[in-house]
């Protein structure tokens, strides 16, 4: 029963009704899959108690609330915050307005923070989804709204944004061999990671393909430190180490360093993402840009041409870009072997 002195709340519906608050989020948002008579005992409920959601009020003259939802990582990793403010942006120059939250990488900490914006009357969802569990979750709810999937490199055109994964693997390896390097390790992402796993796949294909030596494949988890640690398993026969990152390339240049090694005299480092640090390192690391911001811009882009119901751009995968800086030199006779 509501309280003296304010009004009914999603709460109390729910205890009326007899089912959970998101429950009663998911009915008056129009998720499918609610049981008929579940539906009917929350619409009662609503009707009984005068239930109004606070944004009716400030949607009622236009019947839209302006508002996308932004889903975003619990986490302080570059391409994630970069991409975040890039879309913050791009909906504002779009004369919307960006509802974010953050999630864990837990089913219900997803279904919460989707049922949080759904109650808002979101118009359309911004997804940063770094692992396959949090895709699977939302598609799992159905959200009857427009979804951009961002940073996933998926195959769901034309609603998976990213830049290309494969292309930028394959523009390092290519500029490894073409320096001479047939021993190449790579130190790959957490294996929950949708681009750790895409980038690994493509690094074994280009590894076979060109019938180089296979070095075991190590895992990180995007920190530097797991970087710094993976340096003492690295095989002695490897020239050349590719890191699933940027910031796992300069703890493992950091670890090198301390055992005595020269790079990119004794091992060749190379990194992915090219974060601002990426120039400073000594030596300022070679690595492939991702324009986070591009993709960004072109997620919102997509989802104001959905509501609008204009012509949808083309979300091809983006392109992927190879720096050269001085982590990367030649193979030589007196590499590490």
């Amino acid at each position: 029963m509501a309280k003296p002195g304010r009004g009914p709340s999603m709460h109390d519906v729910a205890a009326r009704a007899g089912v959970s608050h998101q429950t009663v989020s998911r009915v008056l948002n129009e998720f499918p899959g609610i049981r008929p008579e579940t539906r009917q005992r929350v619409l009662l409920a609503i009707d009984e108690l005068g239930y109004r959601r606070n944004v009716a009020a400030r949607s009622l003259a236009t019947g839209r609330s302006q508002t996308i939802g932004v889903i975003i990582p619990n986490t302080t990793d570059f391409g994630p915050v970069s991409s975040f403010y890039a879309v913050e942006a791009a909906v504002r120059e779009a004369g919307l307005q960006a509802l974010v939250t953050a999630t864990s990488d837990e089913p219900r900490a997803v279904e919460e923070s989707l049922d949080f914006l759904m109650a808002r009357s979101i118009e359309a969802l911004v997804l940063m989804a770094p692992t396959r569990m949090v895709v699977d979750v939302v598609d799992a709810l159905k959200p009857p709204v427009p979804i951009a999937y961002l940073l996933t490199g998926d195959e769901r055109a034309p609603w998976s944004v990213s830049v290309h994964q494969q292309q930028g693997v394959d523009l390092m390896v290519d500029h490894l061999v073409g320096l001479g390097h047939t021993r190449i390790q790579h130190i790959r992402g957490p294996e929950s990671s949708i681009e750790a796993e895409l980038r690994a796949e493509e690094f074994g294909q280009q590894i076979r393909a060109r019938r180089l030596v296979e070095l075991p494949i190590l895992t990180g988890d995007w920190t530097a430190q797991s970087g710094f640690d993976a340096c003492e398993q690295v095989d002695p026969a490897a020239t050349a180490i590719f890191c699933g990152n940027d910031q796992m390339a300069i703890g493992l240049i950091h670890a090198a360093v301390n055992k005595g090694m020269r790079v990119p005299e004794d091992v060749t480092v190379v990194g992915f993402d090219d974060i601002p640090e990426a120039v400073h390192t000594l030596p300022p690391l070679t690595t492939v840009r991702q324009d986070f911001g591009a993709v960004a811009r072109l997620a919102v882009k997509a989802l104001v041409a959905a509501l609008e119901g204009e012509e949808m751009p083309d979300t091809s995968p983006l392109p992927a870009q190879l720096v050269v800086r001085e982590s990367t030199a030649p193979a030589s006779a007196t590499a590490r072997r």
